[in-house]
């Protein structure tokens, strides 16, 4: 996948949908924040993660610190600056080089992980701006499988770390996208692990498994809306999942 046009791209919609937005409009997926709060939190993100890879920091980088890290008042000038603050990513990227070893909150990893970190950072707060102004969201069924897999890459970093597990010794949680074109890699097994959870790509009979489009998937797994709201069927125990979310906080 090209994670640098994905991530323009992404950029590029969410700009669009708040262009002509009312700022003040709450975000009800981001309890207290409204889309004011939303738009300066994407564009800042995209240039901490830029100042931490091109300055070579740390990831404890002090938001407050971010260069340039407040749009103008403008909305025309509001939205180039978020437009700038997604290339701002990509071009650090490019001049250290996607193999590089950096800085980030899962300890050392290649640049290039900041991209696809900052490109689903996007998708998501897409869905949060579309949901806040009552609008259809969607996403390639491409993007949608990278975006699940890479939320799964990061459970398993965190939990591996000392976060609680996700799921119980002995439960599994199969993830089914019923889209055709991804084939084997819009299926995922999750499995609890010594410390945490593992995954790979495969299809077995689990303790629980959810079946639907991998936009709905994925919207399901990090809350933008319930299971049943997406048509994702869940099968099985339902208490796994439900356990699952419990403990997968943003």
């Amino acid at each position: 996948m090209d994670y640098d046009a994905a991530l323009l791209q992404q950029n590029t919609q969410l700009g669009e949908l708040l262009r002509s937005a009312d700022l003040s409009t709450p975000v009800p997926t981001c309890p207290g924040w409204s889309l004011e709060q939303l738009f300066k939190h994407v564009g800042r993100g995209d240039r901490w993660a830029a100042q931490i890879v091109g300055d070579r920091v740390g990831s404890d980088l002090d938001p407050r610190a971010v260069r340039d890290g407040k749009p103008p008042s403008d909305r025309d000038e509001a939205v180039t600056w978020l437009h700038d603050s997604a290339q701002a990513i990509v071009d650090a990227v490019a001049d250290i080089g996607p193999d590089a070893p950096v800085s980030t909150f899962l300890g050392p990893r290649p640049a290039v992980w900041w991209v696809r970190r900052r490109l689903h950072e996007a998708t998501v707060h897409r869905a949060d701006a579309a949901i806040a102004l009552g609008l259809a969201y969607e996403l390639a069924p491409s993007l949608a499988a990278d975006g699940i897999s890479e939320w799964l890459d990061r459970l398993v970093a965190e939990q591996a770390d000392g976060r609680a597990a996700s799921l119980d010794p002995s439960t599994t949680l199969h993830l089914h996208a019923t889209d055709d074109e991804l084939g084997s890699g819009g299926e995922w097994i999750v499995r609890a692990a010594e410390a945490g959870i593992s995954w790979e790509h495969g299809h077995e009979k689990a303790t629980t498994a959810l079946h639907g489009r991998a936009v709905d998937i994925f919207l399901a797994l990090v809350r933008r809306h319930p299971a049943t709201d997406v048509d994702v069927q869940v099968i099985g125990d339902e208490s796994v999942w439900s356990s699952w979310l419990e403990r997968t906080p943003l």
